[in-house]
């Protein structure tokens, strides 16, 4: 290890190692540096095309291992078809927009009928709020800086081919020595075309990971061998498109084509942690708060930032959750249902129907490796906007197995406070498949009283965040939230995210 260097975090140290563990050796008694509130923020993204987190625990990766440890670490996972194929073109264009494929609009590598006017990239959003700042991305795939990067950045640069990762990395590495970057993007491309030419089984797809680490290495290196390294806030970014079969390749809606992850290393990460309420639009989110640029709902970004996790019910279920009872598809150890609610909630039974599978007999609690594997290519891989444990009514799955009587579950809220006389607005995410006669049913009642249907689900509803206005009664000061679902061998309606507010 090389000499401490005054002023420089433990934890800068442990992210510029060869490993975590000889990081581990820096004396706890070393200085403090100067806090994150004092320094400039900036933010290096590393996008490694086609990686996968499981085979980069596998190969010999000592500064992606070191960086976790640095870190959080959130294992995630994409969209199917048909609302886009596990491709470059919209996993790329997901990450760096902060929207899913429904509002970008890539659906393939050619990037026809894309909205980045809408929705541009987060380089572009970061020149608008503070051009001031110095943007620079270079990738070894040429349609992200040809295409999905505007001009606004100040610098796009898409390597030759013949010069591939090693010139992206020479570049980005000169940009942090030499220059004063705030914002970076860098894309590695080998480990996607060792998965395409050998398969994520071989030693050929190791091997190019632990290229890719060394040259994620040399990056941190240099940004840690700033002259002013000291004084700024390094956010590090390290995310993946897709994944890869074992065989090589992407594209379907297999668990591992669909398989991506964040690695995020910064002064408001938690060393060692592991998430599973990141997805996606959140590295573009992260990297705009992080620079202190304030996200404006109207433009409609689905991430949220890492360094503001949102607090959830059904996700305090997780570690409540067990594996298969009657599916056989699934896989042992896939550790995803219970069908008991947290604290305050409850689910009435007392219409539902005789047995059926016992994973899906009334609303669930679930994560979706679980609900997905259950049966692929049945839209389960839409369900893109519910985070971590969501509830889940699924009358198809549930009529596997012989039942008598119908689907009839209803998934009842704790009492949420409002204030009598004032509207309020219930809020929550949803995706529903239909199939007639099934239905969806949310309703609202107020002080115990008599429940009032607010919305209704007779049609397909893509994966949306709902929010209901509701007219609250004078004089009442408790309002309850059901979700009902009916039907038979239909299909399924899922809800997370559920909250009422009042402003």
């Amino acid at each position: 290890m090389s000499p401490r260097t005054p002023g420089v975090s433990r934890r800068s140290l442990l992210i510029g190692t060869a490993t975590a563990a000889l990081a581990l050796t820096v004396p706890a008694t070393a200085p403090a540096t100067a806090s994150a509130a004092a320094r400039t923020p900036k933010v290096l993204v590393i996008g490694l095309d086609g990686t996968l987190l499981s085979r980069v625990r596998d190969a010999a990766a000592p500064r992606l291992k070191a960086l976790m440890a640095a870190g959080l670490t959130a294992p995630s996972a994409l969209y199917a078809n048909p609302l886009a194929p596990t491709l470059s073109g919209p996993g790329w264009s997901t990450l760096i927009t902060g929207v899913w494929p429904d509002k970008h609009n890539v659906k393939d590598n050619t990037f026809t009928g894309h909205k980045f006017a809408a929705y541009p990239d987060f380089l572009t959003r970061i020149e608008t709020a503070k051009p001031g700042l110095t943007t620079y991305a270079v990738s070894s795939w040429a349609p992200l800086t040809d295409t999905v990067f505007s001009g606004k950045a100040d610098t796009r640069v898409s390597t030759p081919s013949a010069e591939y990762d090693t010139g992206t990395t020479s570049r980005a590495v000169a940009q942090l020595k030499s220059a004063d970057p705030d914002a970076l993007f860098v894309q590695l491309d080998n480990v996607d075309h060792a998965g395409h030419s050998y398969g994520a089984a071989s030693q050929q797809y190791l091997a190019a990971i632990h290229g890719v680490d060394d040259q994620v290495g040399e990056m941190v290196d240099a940004l840690e061998s700033r002259s002013t390294y000291a004084d700024e806030d390094w956010l590090i970014l390290i995310t993946a498109d897709h994944g890869h079969t074992d065989a090589g390749g992407h594209g379907g809606s297999s668990w591992q084509e669909r398989q991506t992850f964040l690695i995020a290393v910064g002064s408001t990460a938690t060393a060692g942690s592991t998430r599973h309420d990141v997805k996606m639009p959140d590295v573009a989110a992260s990297a705009l708060a992080h620079l202190g640029i304030a996200i404006d709902p109207a433009w409609g970004l689905d991430g949220r930032p890492v360094q503001q996790p949102s607090a959830d019910a059904f996700d305090s279920l997780r570690a409540k959750l067990t594996g298969p009872a009657d599916e056989t598809g699934i896989g042992a150890g896939v550790a995803g249902f219970t069908h008991t609610p947290p604290s305050g909630w409850s689910v009435d039974n007392s219409a539902m129907g005789a047995g059926g599978v016992t994973e899906w007999r009334g609303w669930t609690f679930t994560t979706d490796e679980f609900w997905t594997k259950t049966e692929r290519d049945q839209q389960r891989e839409s369900n893109i906007r519910a985070r971590n444990v969501f509830a889940v009514a699924d009358g198809d799955e549930w009529s596997d197995k012989a039942v008598s009587g119908t689907f009839d579950s209803t998934l009842v809220s704790p009492d949420h406070p409002v204030t009598g006389g004032r509207p309020a607005t219930l809020t929550y995410t949803t995706y529903y498949r239909h199939e007639s006669p099934q239905k969806g049913e949310v309703l609202i009642s107020y002080d115990g009283g008599t429940p009032v249907s607010v919305k209704t689900y007779t049609a397909d509803t893509p994966s949306r965040t709902e929010h209901i206005t509701l007219q609250v009664p004078s004089g009442v000061s408790r309002a309850k939230v059901r979700f009902r679902y009916t039907g038979g061998n239909n299909w399924y309606w899922t809800v997370d995210g559920v909250g009422i507010s009042q402003t």
